[in-house]
């Protein structure tokens, strides 16, 4: 009887969890717009969190390109945690760094260095990949 209870408190928070989560991160949140918005209004975009050293190489990546990201660093910011959520919507991942050149997802970090060192990243920006022989 004991177990039933429990298994039903659970199932009862599970559900509340659940479904805010998924109302706090609809489509039309103001968050999704801002993603959305951020990611068309800027050339580099890195969804980062300043602490996390994933994060830190794929932005060391664009400076051996003598490129500047737009970063928004989710950890600084108030709505940090729901621009998370709208971004997890929008490509399936909730991980820290999302990278965007051009409005295309690249990925996270290992994707980011994979793609520099194939001279994709070079491509998709447009510019000469002869730096990328340094990193």
């Amino acid at each position: 009887m004991v177990m039933a209870a429990r298994r039903c408190v659970l199932y009862a928070a599970l559900s509340l969890l659940v479904l805010g989560s998924s109302l706090g991160s609809s489509a039309g949140s103001p968050e999704s717009s801002f993603v959305k918005k951020t990611i068309a209004s800027h050339k580099i975009v890195i969804f980062s969190k300043s602490y996390c050293p994933y994060c830190r190489r794929a932005k060391a990546v664009f400076k051996e390109l003598n490129q500047i990201p737009h970063v928004v660093e989710l950890d600084e910011r108030d709505d940090g945690w729901k621009i998370q959520d709208a971004l997890s919507q929008r490509i399936g991942k909730r991980t820290v760094p999302q990278v965007f050149i051009n409005g295309k997802h690249i990925g996270g970090s290992d994707d980011t260095v994979e793609a520099y060192e194939s001279g994709e990243l070079s491509q998709l920006l447009g510019i000469d990949g002869k730096e990328e022989e340094e990193l």
